[in-house]
Order: C-alpha cells, then sequence, then structure tokens
C-alpha cells in the first residue's frame, strides 16, 4: 500500500469502528460509570424525615459498608462454591457431547443438536418455574420417583437448594456451551484425523491427543462466559424464593442483594456500590482465569 493511501484507509476504519464504539460507550461505559459515581454519595435524612433527603458525599464508606457485610460476603462465597461445582461440570458436559456429535457413528446429529440446544432457547424464568415444579413435594413426579425408591431428597431445603440452582443452570446453558465448542470441533482440519488414523489412533487417542487441545480456546472462552454468569446468579434463586422458604432470603446473592438494597430499602447508593464491588470482583477472576488456563500455551 503506498504511503498516500495509508491515511484515507484509517480514516475508513475510524468510521467503519464509529457506530461501535458509539453503542459500546452507551451501553457500557456510560451505565458503569454511573454506577460508580453513585456508589460515591449516600442520602442523608435529618429531623423526623418531614424534610426532603439531600444527598452528601461519602467517599468510599459506601465501600467499607459493603465489604464488611456479612450478608453480601456470604453471597459472594456461595455463588463462588456453586461455580467451582457447577462450572466444571457443566463444561465437561458440554464437551462430552460435543464430541459425541462430532464423532463419526453419531446418528441423527442434526436432531441432537437441536434438542441439546433447545432448553437454552427458554427464557432462565420459565425454566427455574418449570424447574420448581419438579422440586416442591406433592406435586413432583421426579420427588414421587425417587420417594417409590426410598430416597427422600428435600430439593429446597437449605443444604440443597444450591445444588437445586446449580441443576436448572446447567441444564440452561449445557446446550449453549455444547454448542460453541462443537463449532469449534467441526473448523478443525480433518486431515488431521486422517494422519492420525494411518498412524493408527483410535477415536479415543484422537478425541484427547487432537480434538480437546485444538477446542481448548473455546473452552477457555466458556469458562470465562460461565464465571461472568455465576456472579451474577438473579433468576433462578428470585424464582425458587417464594416455594423455598426459610431456604432463600433477599441477600442469598449478590445480585439480590443489590435489588434489594435498590428496591426494598430505597438504598440506590449502596446497590450501586455492590454492583460495582461485583463487576470488579468479575473482572479479577475472569482475568485470573484467563491467565491460568493460558499458561503453558505461551511458552
Amino acid at each position: 500500500m503506498s504511503p498516500a493511501k495509508a491515511p484515507h484507509r484509517r480514516g475508513a476504519t475510524a468510521v467503519l469502528l464509529l457506530p461501535f464504539l458509539a453503542f459500546f460507550t452507551l451501553v457500557y461505559l456510560v451505565p458503569i460509570g454511573y454506577a460508580a459515581y453513585q456508589s460515591l454519595f449516600r442520602t442523608q435524612r435529618s429531623g423526623l424525615g418531614l424534610a426532603p433527603p439531600t444527598t452528601v458525599f461519602s467517599g468510599i464508606d459506601n465501600y467499607l459498608k459493603v465489604l464488611s457485610d456479612s450478608a453480601f460476603l456470604t453471597g459472594v462465597g456461595r455463588v463462588l462454591l456453586s461455580g467451582a461445582v457447577q462450572v466444571p461440570l457443566m463444561l465437561g458436559f458440554a464437551l462430552l457431547l460435543a464430541l459425541l456429535l462430532d464423532s463419526g457413528a453419531a446418528r441423527f446429529a442434526k436432531f441432537f443438536r437441536l434438542a441439546y440446544f433447545l432448553p437454552y432457547a427458554i427464557p432462565g424464568v420459565i425454566a427455574a418455574i418449570l424447574w420448581s415444579f419438579q422440586y416442591v413435594k406433592g406435586i413432583s413426579p421426579l420427588l414421587d420417583g425417587l420417594a417409590a425408591l426410598g430416597i427422600d431428597a428435600p430439593l429446597l431445603k437449605p443444604g440443597w437448594v444450591l445444588a437445586s440452582i446449580g441443576n436448572i443452570v446447567t441444564w440452561s446453558w449445557t446446550g449453549y456451551n455444547m454448542l460453541v465448542l462443537y463449532t469449534a470441533l467441526r473448523a478443525i482440519p480433518k486431515e488431521l484425523y486422517q494422519a492420525a488414523q494411518l498412524d493408527g489412533c483410535g477415536d479415543l487417542r484422537i478425541a484427547w491427543h487432537i480434538k480437546i487441545p485444538l477446542v481448548r480456546p473455546a473452552l477457555i472462552m466458556t469458562g470465562v462466559f460461565s464465571i461472568i454468569g455465576t456472579l451474577q446468579l438473579f433468576n433462578e434463586p428470585s424464582v425458587l424464593k417464594p416455594v423455598a422458604a426459610g431456604s432463600i432470603d433477599t441477600g442469598y446473592t449478590p445480585s439480590m442483594l443489590a435489588y434489594q438494597a435498590a428496591f426494598g430499602a430505597n438504598d440506590y447508593n449502596i446497590a450501586a456500590t455492590i454492583a460495582v464491588v461485583l463487576a470488579l470482583t468479575t473482572a479479577v477472576l475472569s482475568f485470573t482465569f484467563l491467565k491460568l488456563s493460558q499458561r503453558g500455551t505461551t511458552s
């Protein structure tokens, strides 16, 4: 490219990027910046509450209050525990399904691909309502079947409800992750499989030594998405809360605590602070996961 054309090309690139940058700023940067701004203030009421409240600058007081709140810390620990167990299980299951669909022995692959993906098309609230009928004693055929086998599974009791929520999340998102991994598998050159077969490799060795290593970037991407989704857990516990009395409270997850602060206590500054802390925690965990998962691949 001649030097005379370089400025013209840079101008065209800037014009093409402008809609994305404007949309990104409006949808992502402005809300985050406004939440960070609101987190530095608090609403102050005086007298008997007859005078209108005033908003005063509070510095980092809201952050100190949130970070010392046992309900917030318990909620963060709860979603992290859930993610540590549920995310590996979900991604492992999604990878297994993708490998089965990509194998030469797969039959009716299009049908099963659609069937596995279908739960993702169901909104999270509807999925939680559907599964809640499976968790309530007296109306659940699942619990009735387990009771007939002599198994008592109180799926909405405190010791079980987190696993019940994880089951709904796994059911909803396994198909989506499977489709991402399956697409990555289909992009692998077939010549690699043919060369491995000439060397005497069977399907299992091809899957272990070729397919899984080559879809590792897709696995990492789905892992990051799953970490982000885990920390934002809201729909499933909120829907199950009315039928799981005593097991799920208004601060069961950080997102539920922020919702309660904003629309239950009308404390929008604390809600904004929780949102900012949650966003920072998500960013740190995602970055740490990326660095750990890429260790050994760049050397």
